[in-house]
């Protein structure tokens, strides 16, 4: 793999290693689930590494940069089977909120 991807070049890179490393996509419910639980994966160390709680006796040291390429993985694969164009939607989506919050942020006493 290249050490810089594009939202296309990931996209077309994860559906070959599916296709051929890991046989076919599981079906969409399926990898929901499993985005849900690397999602669940990242907040366990979000809350002991950056938050209130602590890691138990015995944690192996946790990988975030891991467990954030296990959810992008997933989510990548959400889209190749559902036919999203994931740069087309991100920059759908950031043009949205650049309408939507031009003023908001910069309006808000929390974020200075």
């Amino acid at each position: 793999m290249q050490n810089q991807l594009t939202l296309a070049q990931l996209q077309q890179t994860i559906d070959e290693w599916i296709t051929t490393v890991g046989v076919r996509y599981y079906n969409e419910l399926t990898n929901m689930a499993i985005l849900t639980e690397e999602v669940g994966e990242v907040a366990r160390i979000m809350a002991r590494k950056y938050g209130e709680q602590s890691f138990k006796a015995g944690d192996e040291e946790p990988d975030l940069a891991d467990e954030l390429a296990d959810v992008l993985f997933v989510l990548v694969c959400i889209a190749n089977q559902t036919g999203v164009n994931l740069t087309n939607a991100l920059q759908k989506n950031l043009d949205k909120k650049t309408k939507r919050d031009a003023a908001r942020h910069a309006q808000n006493d929390k974020l200075r």
